[in-house]
């Protein structure tokens, strides 16, 4: 059993300097200072802490790759419609403490975010099957990031109205290896499971890919009763 011990006052008065550090170093990071950038089933993963990764991703995907916020190119004229890609409002980070206390401060271990996205689409029949990136980086935090760290993300196809309809979503899970002299390290997922049917008429320009964070994903399936005997 652990023992309780009152924390020393410098200690505490280090562990809030380190957290106003962070802060810093996190928006740093993000903005990319002093820096060079290029699951479960259908999908793939890697973490790298060199910006060799950014490079590949952007191989990957060519000219269908984008920072957040960035409008994609339009479609070639042999290529489906592709719907644009946003993040969830509220899921373009995921962030997690100590046990037991608020993700923030002192108390932050690591915090991943989604700097940049990409999709490609491909016809067959009356289906588009299509690949969909993510592209991030995962920051260590004041009390320190663990060797390995999963990440839970969500991709979805929504078509957009007064009454949004679902029409794909699924749920990944990405093991990001940590550095231990690295205060970031980049990460990529591509889901490519991702199915439709072709949408009739005009409505392609009203399907959105969503992307985002999930926790929920990191939650194991329940298990299915076995069926009774009779």
């Amino acid at each position: 059993m652990f023992e309780y011990r009152s924390e020393p006052v410098v200690s505490r008065r280090l562990r809030r300097a380190r957290g106003i550090m962070f802060g810093v170093a996190a928006s740093c990071l993000l903005a990319g200072c002093g820096s060079t950038s290029g699951g479960l089933g259908g999908s793939s993963a890697s973490s790298d802490p060199s910006p060799s990764l950014g490079d590949r991703f952007s191989q990957l995907f060519g000219r269908n790759s984008q920072s957040v916020g960035e409008a994609p190119p339009p479609p070639t004229a042999n290529e489906p419609t592709c719907p644009a890609v946003q993040i969830r409002s509220g899921a373009s980070t995921y962030a997690v403490g100590l046990p037991g206390q608020e993700a923030s401060g002192s108390n932050l271990r690591y915090q991943g975010t989604i700097t940049r996205t990409a999709r490609d689409c491909t016809l067959s029949g009356n289906q588009i099957t299509a690949r969909l990136g993510i592209q991030g980086r995962v920051i260590v935090g004041p009390a320190g990031a663990p060797a390995s760290v999963d990440l839970p993300l969500r991709v979805a196809v929504v078509k957009e109205g007064v009454n949004p309809q679902t029409v794909f979503t699924s749920a990944y899970r990405t093991t990001v290896q940590m550095s231990g002299s690295s205060s970031s390290v980049v990460f990529s997922l591509v889901a490519e499971d991702i199915a439709y049917t072709v949408p009739p008429g005009g409505d392609a320009d009203s399907y959105v890919f969503y992307v985002g964070f999930d926790p929920q994903a990191l939650r194991p399936e329940p298990r299915r009763r076995a069926p009774k005997r009779h």
